[in-house]
């Protein structure tokens, strides 16, 4: 069996119950924050509806530079509405499913670095990479949301087990 093959099915449960957060988010809520240090609410489901992009940079590339020397930003699409992020999060989780799928082990097993200007942040193999960098970082983000969801008395969605809200997956 493929590396990619044992991942797949985790990515879609990953991404299933993140999709149900994101059409949770509340329109007219987005610059909402629970405390001063914290990210508004719409900055919060926008990096998480772009999070899945990293796959397809993971596959693809050897690595990503935050900062990169010539100062050129990453362009990263920005949702108004829960619609637009769910829209978002559709497509960019559909192209991470897609490149994952094809991936070779040969390809998974090589360093990925990921950079902030000169400074390297961590090499990895890809494998870890989409786990951790990927998976790890979206399932970080999607439990913030919750706590936002429930902050603002917005039902939190069952996950990995009945929610205070849902008693069903």
């Amino acid at each position: 069996m493929k590396l990619s093959e044992l991942l797949l099915p985790e990515f879609d449960n990953e991404m299933k119950s993140t999709r149900k957060t994101l059409e949770r988010v509340p329109d007219g809520k987005f610059d909402w924050k629970p405390h001063d240090k914290s990210m508004p609410l719409g900055n919060l489901a926008n990096h998480l509806a772009t999070i899945p992009m990293w796959a397809v940079t993971t596959v693809e590339r050897d690595s990503l530079n935050l900062n990169p020397p010539n100062g050129e930003q990453i362009s990263l699409p920005k949702g108004t509405t829960t619609a637009e992020l769910v829209a978002i999060f559709d497509r960019e989780s559909a192209a991470a499913r897609a490149a994952i799928a094809q991936v070779s082990d040969e390809e998974l097993m090589k360093p990925w670095t990921l950079l902030s200007g000169e400074h390297k942040i961590f090499t990895l193999p890809k494998v870890s990479v989409l786990r951790g960098f990927v998976m790890n970082h979206l399932i970080h983000h999607r439990a913030q949301l919750g706590v936002y969801l429930r902050l603002n008395d917005i039902p939190v969605p069952s996950v990995y087990g009945p929610s205070a809200d849902e008693n069903t997956f």
